[in-house]
């Protein structure tokens, strides 16, 4: 069974089909040159073959191609022209390579730019592709071809085609979640430390903190504290006054007209003159003697 040829790595894989160029061409002239290793390979296919794969015109390209068992390269201006003409011929694969057709004129010629331009204007309103189409394509001179056969080979995709697309997905998204509830533990972890350094009350386990900060983001109100911060300033205690340590207030009825035996925190008070001496210690003087 042959296998169906469709571009040059298919040509060059099989030795069945022979496979030639126009002798000293273009088209002989880039498989000799070229640094490709498929290309190379052909070329050294063509140049050992016997007999000679390499015809000195078209015409007998074309007759020994309609022979049976001979692929024909050529370039790709004149193979769409005849193929368009013979519908026995068709073109197999794409191009080898690109190459641009230009105006030869002599060195320092002023008509080179003036060409260059026409060109350029003729390319930008579609004059060379409408006379492409009139000369190359036209519906009197081509052959009516059966497109089904082009048609059949765009083959649908199954799940072998396209299943890497959907495990590269399936394990993006694992990895996800995997993140997200890692930080979601981290985050109630560091939120509990946070509440036992705070305050020292009475505090909620993990799994109590885990679940309330669930519950927080499901029912997504828009707030932007915390659980663990509204908790802390909840158990505030406002008004808090502040006694120095090592002071023992009275328990007598404050006097002088004090209300209260505790001063806010950064109040001044006036205090009795039988308790300034706890905040006011006597100083000792050198030449006195306490002995």
């Amino acid at each position: 069974m042959i296998t169906p040829i469709e571009n040059a790595e298919d040509l060059a894989g099989q030795t069945e089909i022979s496979y030639g160029t126009l002798e000293s061409g273009s088209t002989m002239t880039f498989f000799r040159d070229s640094m490709i290793e498929t290309y190379k390979k052909m070329w050294r296919f063509m140049e050992n073959k016997k007999p000679s794969v390499f015809v000195p015109t078209y015409e007998e390209g074309i007759q020994r191609v309609l022979e049976g068992n001979y692929a024909f390269l050529m370039e790709s201006t004149m193979l769409d022209y005849i193929v368009q003409r013979d519908c026995n011929l068709t073109q197999i694969g794409g191009l080898l390579d690109s190459k641009g057709y230009g105006i030869a004129t002599p060195m320092g010629s002023p008509w080179r730019d003036k060409i260059s331009l026409a060109i350029l204007e003729l390319q930008e309103r579609g004059e060379i592709q409408m006379l492409y189409d009139k000369w190359w394509k036209n519906p009197g001179d081509t052959c009516t071809r059966n497109e089904k056969g082009k048609e059949s080979k765009a083959n649908a995709l199954g799940v072998d085609n396209i299943g890497g697309v959907f495990v590269v997905l399936l394990c993006g998204l694992a990895v996800a979640v995997i993140v997200a509830i890692f930080e979601f533990c981290y985050n109630s972890k560091r939120n509990t430390q946070a509440e036992l350094r705070a305050i020292p009350v009475p505090h909620q386990s993990l799994c109590a903190e885990m679940t309330e900060e669930l519950c927080f983001a499901l029912k997504c109100r828009g707030s932007r504290q915390r659980p663990a911060l509204k908790r802390q300033c909840s158990k505030c205690i406002p008004g808090t006054t502040y006694v120095p340590a090592g002071l023992e207030l009275p328990p007598h009825p404050p006097s002088n007209g004090l209300h209260s035996q505790r001063g806010s925190l950064g109040v001044p008070m006036e205090l009795p003159p039988h308790l300034q001496h706890h905040l006011h210690p006597p100083m000792v003087h050198p030449d006195y003697d306490s002995t």
